[in-house]
């Protein structure tokens, strides 16, 4: 599987952190490989976002300060499903029920927990159940009528 990385300036150590340890079991593609001061968290969760809806077997994850903007940034992408966690229920909880593709977290998280949601968000499966397929395409038939109008 590849996972696409990327960070605003608050993420970078983080990152380089992450990736040392995902690189182990993933392909990493790293989108935001010149962090500075005053770069734009959405030109990096657009990155993230379009590298998940052109590639197959593919996930993401973004860090910034508090990992809101990056999120919502991704989901302005057709057919992106970004979760905004802050534990790892959540990060869980994102896949089994909402098989979410992208994972954004703040930075500012204690490491280990960071490390967690990921390895949690990485390795849990769709429930694939009645329930949970009906509500996701509720979401996609949505985006299909709506499209950026919304």
């Amino acid at each position: 599987m590849k996972i696409a990385i990327a960070t605003d300036h608050n993420g970078v150590s983080e990152k380089e952190k992450l990736k040392s340890i995902l690189q182990q079991d993933y392909e990493i593609i790293d989108l935001s490989p010149n962090n500075d001061p005053l770069d734009d968290f959405p030109i990096y969760a657009f990155k993230v976002a379009e590298f998940v809806k052109n590639n197959t077997n593919s996930m993401g994850i973004l860090l910034c300060g508090t990992g809101i903007g990056m999120s919502i940034a991704a989901n302005k992408v057709k057919s992106i499903r970004c979760a905004h966690v802050s534990n790892v229920e959540e990060a869980k909880k994102a896949r089994e029920h909402n098989d979410a593709n992208i994972i954004a977290m703040s930075a500012k998280y204690d490491f280990n927990l960071i490390s967690e949601c990921i390895k949690v968000f990485l390795t849990t499966e769709f429930l694939n159940e009645e329930r949970l397929v009906r509500r996701n395409k509720l979401i996609e038939e949505y985006e299909r009528e709506h499209g950026n109008e919304c």
